[in-house]
């Protein structure tokens, strides 16, 4: 089965294409964006993107993730990023994200968010979705709480970034966790 294309009001989430490369590395490669982000790198190095857009069919086909280009439905424009990494065995996802600077603060990712999650419970067959960020990144802790996500944890120093210890908070959501009214909405984001 060939990687589905996922559509919003706003915004479409296809396969990422070689071409997006240079997109990638210019937009993620912003010190805002690794500095908010687990595995963000930077600097980018050159290359980096078109290695990791690489690796996307085979995981793709291997049922160990999804990841997404998030694109403005209007003009194409390529502004972030979406995924689960897939752990079948288990029924569980993991979600992670980034959105380019220039459209923070627009809804994007919880769009997106909301349009990965359905796709997950109805088409993956996934029983939880989990997310983790770190707890300074307030704005990836109100996508989470916005996709019906509970705070689970707080795992303190958990990471190291940049030469610091990072708390992460662990969040997730149950498909049983949703009431019929959520599960009318997610359907509805998801054509």
């Amino acid at each position: 089965m060939q990687q589905p294309i996922l559509e919003t009001s706003r915004l479409i989430l296809r396969p990422f294409d070689s071409r997006d490369a240079p997109i990638v590395e210019r937009l993620a490669g912003a010190r805002e964006i690794a500095d908010t982000t687990l595995n963000i790198p930077h600097p980018y190095s050159p290359g980096a993107a078109e290695t990791w857009i690489a690796s996307h069919p085979a995981g793709w086909t291997a049922g160990t993730n999804a990841v997404y280009a998030i694109t403005l439905r209007s003009s194409g424009e390529l502004v972030g990023a979406i995924g689960l990494a897939v752990a079948a065995k288990h029924a569980l996802g993991e979600i992670g994200y980034w959105i380019a600077v220039p459209h923070w603060n627009n809804g994007y990712c919880t769009e997106a968010g909301r349009s990965v999650t359905a796709f997950g419970f109805e088409v993956l067959g996934l029983h939880r979705i989990q997310g983790r960020h770190l707890v300074r990144n307030h704005a990836s802790g109100r996508v989470m709480t916005k996709l019906g996500m509970r705070l689970e944890g707080i795992h303190r120093d958990a990471v190291k970034k940049w030469d610091r210890f990072e708390d992460i908070a662990h969040h997730a959501i149950l498909v049983t966790d949703e009431t019929d009214a959520e599960r009318t909405n997610r359907s509805q984001a998801h054509p």
